[in-house]
């Protein structure tokens, strides 16, 4: 394995959060801590079809800013709004108006956000597609979000987007931190919106055997159960996260929530789904070196326990071959489900608001755990002080990472 590189640690200075269970920060870790779901059918235009359901978590409403209101958003998808009302959050959060706007860089998580809304724009122009809105050729692109968050928010340093399946959060922030430490910016946002997914991709996600639930069908607030024996699949759930990453120590602005002190990145080299215990462990080892800690060194993790039938068994194996299983282990997907391409830093806000609370949330649906040598939580919240924390996240194609996550001494 080659040695890692030794980064400086990245402080975390912005949060903005967008769920099924809430919106906004205070909201969203009141709902975990006492493991408040939204799990249902999916109702969304071009979600279901014929007789065909499918189960999940989906946002129900957004509040937006007032300028906003004035700015014309006809034509603006889904995804993009709630990231630009998620944006917004963090924005104010780590008081980038004060930042140089040639000093900020964007990066947009994930690719192929806006299925849904894209068919139902060729559904409707099907049999007239000469007067296809003009939109749609913007539209089709991830980078219509890039443009429309830089457009709303003065970012003038860098921007793009960036695909690595449900791992694209978490390989956003690692490329921001990158960003950060070149010297090209002094802050990068990470957004990663609502994968925005339609019946093709649900149907698509069953067929493989990705997507649950044929055992709770009918019973959706019980189908979501990482690394419990009776899972057969994710449940998807809608959800929106952005950060904000400075160098630490570097901004008197505001306090940071958290740094992160060290990243893995493993490639399987594997077109298919499966996930891999090698390519697990080689991220979180890399990620575990890159901070300078050890494995008794963390308190808490955060894994990426989608309820996948092989996927939870695999990453328990990389956990325990990892030595890692002494620290408090809970699933956030539990509580708001599968966020897809959004998973990894959505998940990383939650990591860092529970840091921040001093306490862990419990998990949804954990009645007979597929393992009993990991240090699981239960039905309810612990309080916990979490110095370090790990959390992973893996996409298709092959893709695992690792973040560590430290807590700041001057914290929020």
């Amino acid at each position: 394995m080659p040695s890692p590189i030794r980064n400086q640690p990245i402080a975390i200075t912005g949060l903005g959060i967008t769920s099924a269970i809430g919106q906004g920060r205070a909201a969203f870790i009141d709902a975990l801590l006492n493991a408040r779901s939204a799990f249902g059918f999916l109702r969304r235009d071009g979600r279901h079809f014929d007789d065909t359901r499918f189960l999940g978590a989906e946002i129900n409403a957004i509040s937006y800013p007032e300028a906003f209101a004035k700015s014309s958003l006809r034509g603006v998808s889904l995804s993009a709004k709630i990231a630009l009302a998620t944006l917004n959050e963090a924005w104010h959060d780590a008081r980038l108006d004060d930042v140089e706007p040639a000093r900020i860089g964007l990066l947009v998580a994930g690719s192929n956000l806006q299925q849904r809304e894209l068919h139902l724009t060729r559904e409707r122009y099907r049999d007239s597609p000469h007067f296809l809105t003009p939109s749609y050729a913007m539209a089709f692109m991830d980078t219509d979000i890039v443009g429309l968050c830089s457009q709303h928010f003065p970012v003038q340093g860098f921007s793009a987007s960036l695909g690595g399946a449900s791992a694209s959060g978490q390989m956003a922030i690692v490329q921001g931190m990158q960003n950060i430490n070149s010297g090209l910016v002094d802050a990068c946002i990470v957004v990663a919106p609502v994968m925005d997914i339609s019946y093709w991709e649900c149907q698509g996600f069953r067929s493989i055997g990705a997507m649950g639930s044929n055992r709770f069908a009918n019973e959706p607030e019980l189908a979501c159960r990482p690394f419990e024996q009776h899972r057969d699949g994710f449940i998807f759930g809608e959800s929106c996260g952005v950060l904000v990453l400075e160098k630490a120590a570097t901004t008197t602005r505001v306090p940071e929530y958290a740094r992160v002190a060290g990243w893995g990145v493993a490639i399987d080299g594997n077109r298919k789904p499966n996930a891999s215990v090698a390519g697990e462990v080689r991220a979180i080892a890399t990620s575990l070196a890159s901070a300078g800690i050890s494995a008794k060194d963390i308190d808490y993790i955060n894994p990426h326990g989608s309820g996948s039938v092989t996927g939870d068994e695999i990453e328990i194996q990389a956990l325990l071959a990892s030595g890692v299983t002494q620290a408090a282990i809970n699933a956030t997907k539990s509580i708001i489900g599968h966020g897809l391409s959004a998973a990894g830093l959505v998940e990383v806000i939650a990591t860092v608001l529970q840091m921040n609370a001093g306490q862990l949330h419990p998990m949804r649906n954990f009645e007979q755990p597929i393992n009993n040598d990991c240090n699981w939580l239960g039905s309810e919240p612990l309080t916990r002080k979490v110095n370090t924390a790990l959390t992973l996240s893996m996409g298709f194609g092959g893709i695992n990472s690792a973040l560590c996550l430290s807590s700041s001494s001057a914290k929020r």
